[in-house]
């Protein structure tokens, strides 16, 4: 069964006043998700509007994933299938810690 399919993502940064927000905006054709991130500059650091976009488009697309990995988990029961648990940490299963 071949399958092929586009997926957009876009990114918009927005700075203000030490605090830069993110958007980044997945559209399937069928649909739109969007995921959202904000970094904040501490007044005592050096302002590198450069490393604020880092933070929040990466915040904003870890939001984005999440939503997505909700959506598939959603969709597989739906059809019966039993999805994996959810994944909240990194590092060994607790299992592993046994």
């Amino acid at each position: 069964m071949a399958h092929a399919e586009e997926w957009k993502v876009g990114v918009y940064l927005n700075e203000e006043d030490g605090t830069t927000k993110a958007r980044a905006v997945l559209d399937t054709g069928k649909t739109k998700m969007v995921g959202r991130g904000t970094a904040r500059c501490n007044p005592q650091d050096v302002d590198i509007p450069a490393i604020g976009d880092e933070l929040a488009a990466s915040r904003a697309m870890r939001d984005l994933a999440g939503q997505l990995m909700r959506a598939a988990d959603r969709d597989l029961a739906e059809v019966g299938a039993v999805p994996e648990p959810p994944r909240t940490g990194y590092g060994w299963p607790d299992d592993a810690a046994r």
